[in-house]
């Protein structure tokens, strides 16, 4: 439990850094999404999820 609260706490702080040093550069992201298809976004969303489980798989091996 304490790893997967450490990784929503760099999640936190990561996208907070994003919004702290680009917030028109964000809010360009979310207006590039709304204008994605679902099976766009969904293809995202899985490399999204297949990199971040490879990455903690790498380091934690």
């Amino acid at each position: 439990m304490t790893d997967f609260l450490t990784a929503m706490g760099l999640v936190l702080a990561l996208e907070g850094t994003l919004y702290a040093l680009a917030p028109g550069g964000m809010k360009n992201v979310m207006r590039a999404a709304l204008n994605m298809s679902d099976q766009s976004l969904r293809i995202a969303g899985l490399v999204g999820l297949a990199l971040g489980v490879l990455i903690v798989w790498f380091i934690r091996g």
